[in-house]
């Protein structure tokens, strides 16, 4: 089955911020924040009541925002995500139903894995880029390293526990396309407006050098 390709998003930027939005009118200087810093694939996720409209508002005023939504995990999730202007789709983890119905969608999907078992079965639905999640929980570099061999076919975009000071571990692995991560958008700097912060931390993330060959 050949699916909407990921590999033009997971291109633009070696982190993805992982975003929590709890007051939706931090949403546009946040995005703005981050896309002046370099990082312009955001995944807000859907944890709070003004997640949708969150998306819906950053799509329409932040030029150069690349708008995913996180956190899905229903299917009611894929059509309200995609209603609300998602570009792309993460869930933290994949049943085979589910999967099913991410298959269908429109747009690239980085659906959850956290065992071999499970990359597997969603290699045979045609996903190419899969999320690690709980990657520091669920075996970090190791476990990525070793299953590098076996599944050569497959990416991953890894989230979980992953800061500063073992991003670089992460991104020098061949098989890690990008990763995930929520060290750029600290909460407290935007409950405080403090979205300079977030423009220097993204700044500092999007010079991060990969290993992996995109495309």
């Amino acid at each position: 089955m050949s699916l909407p390709d990921p590999f033009p998003l997971v291109a633009r930027a070696p982190v993805i911020p992982v975003v929590v939005i709890e007051r939706v009118e931090d949403a546009v200087p946040l995005a703005q924040a981050l896309v002046e810093g370099g990082l312009p694939l955001i995944e807000v996720t859907l944890r709070t009541p003004v997640a949708l409209e969150a998306i819906r508002l950053i799509a329409a005023e932040v030029d150069g925002a690349i708008l995913g939504a996180g956190t899905v995990t229903e299917n009611a999730h894929v059509e309200a995500a995609l209603e609300a202007g998602a570009a792309y789709l993460v869930s933290p983890g994949t049943t085979p139903d589910f999967a099913r119905h991410l298959a269908q969608a429109p747009v690239p999907v980085l659906p959850g894995c956290a065992s071999v078992s499970e990359a597997m079965a969603l290699s045979a639905l045609g996903f190419q880029v899969l999320k690690f999640f709980p990657a520091e929980a669920a075996g970090g570099v190791p476990f990525l390293k070793s299953i590098a061999g076996p599944l050569p076919g497959l990416r991953f975009c890894p989230t979980g526990g992953i800061g500063p000071a073992n991003v670089e571990s992460y991104l020098a692995l061949p098989n890690v396309v990008a990763v995930g991560g929520s060290w750029v958008v600290p909460a407290d700097a935007i409950r405080a407006g403090g979205f300079g912060k977030v423009r220097d931390l993204a700044k500092a993330a999007s010079v991060l050098k990969r290993t992996a060959k995109l495309g």
